[in-house]
């Protein structure tokens, strides 16, 4: 089982206990303050500051919190102090990723490019960072810029994604595989059109990112740039951003009418409702070609399932 470490202050110990309050466990071990189970992850706290990260998703649920660290080690490597003052300005591919900490519904990874002569109609079409949008606003951007931007769209339907990860590939390993492909795939569109950068929104650091695409074909490299919050930094990755959560909500919008109910976003209780419903009216091997499997979420449906 993949397990990380770290060290954290006790105010971010206070941080991380309210955040995963709805997962947190009746049962604490000897000297801890709190253990929890998101979706994929067990996550135990110490008094000492160390947390442990345990399960197929503990990159992505430790990556949360790396940056916060108390000590320097390990730490998440912060590059966005390596892009140039004007970054902002440049002709750039982007890439963003939307679905992984979804139960039901796909992960969708778009990587687009964005010039200079495009920032101003994209923000007078409402291009932003997504996390400041809502659904209903997302849909209604993406219709308009999917007409203005060249981009690839990549979707890892639940079925595919579950035979990968029982091979053995986390989270992180599939995101570095789909970013990589996405990117190589917008080059391609570009017909050789100059970009003067191509930038990934950072969810591991770049020497583990490169290690997920080891015995990978093409790996694509030159001007490659990460950075955390990268919405914020180019509109590319903002673009990106949008165009991927549009694509998931229409994701989920089929599987819903394929499933004959609505299907929850997220990965909390009314998931968990959902999905045991769902087992009652598909039964449990339906769920492999629309939920994450190796969530947490499969086992408390299945119990919510048996007891109704």
């Amino acid at each position: 089982m993949s397990n990380i470490v770290l060290t954290v202050s006790q105010d971010t110990l206070l941080k991380m206990k309210d955040y995963y309050q709805n997962s947190l466990q009746p049962k604490v071990p000897q000297g801890g303050i709190f253990m929890a189970k998101p979706s994929g992850c067990t996550i135990t706290a110490y008094k000492s500051g160390k947390v442990m990260f345990q399960g197929s998703n503990c990159d992505a649920e430790a990556n949360k919190w790396e940056g916060k660290s108390a000590t320097q080690a390990p730490k998440k490597v912060n590059t966005n102090s390596t892009l140039p003052s004007n970054f902002s300005s440049l002709a750039v591919i982007g890439s963003d990723e939307v679905g992984t900490g979804d139960y039901f519904g796909p992960m969708t990874v778009v990587a687009s490019f964005v010039e200079p002569s495009q920032f101003e109609l994209l923000k007078e079409l409402g291009v932003k960072d997504s996390k400041e949008l809502n659904d209903d606003e997302i849909c209604k951007i993406a219709k308009e810029i999917i007409h203005v931007v060249t981009y690839s769209l990549l979707v890892l339907h639940n079925e595919k994604y579950n035979a990968m990860q029982e091979k053995g590939y986390n989270m992180n390993k599939l995101k570095a595989l789909l970013h990589n492909q996405a990117i190589r795939n917008m080059i391609s569109k570009l017909e050789g059109k100059k970009y003067d950068a191509i930038l990934i929104d950072q969810f591991t650091p770049p020497n583990l990112y490169y290690g997920y695409l080891k015995g990978t074909k093409e790996v694509i490299r030159d001007k490659v740039q990460f950075a955390t919050k990268a919405e914020g930094i180019h509109l590319s990755v903002a673009v990106s951003s949008i165009l991927a959560r549009y694509a998931f909500l229409q994701q989920m919008d089929l599987l819903s009418e394929k499933a004959g109910m609505t299907l929850p976003k997220g990965a909390g209780a009314k998931v968990d409702q959902a999905a045991a419903k769902f087992i009652r009216l598909k039964g449990f091997d339906a769920l492999r070609s629309f939920t994450k499997l190796h969530f947490a979420n499969t086992e408390k449906a299945m119990k919510l399932a048996k007891k109704s």
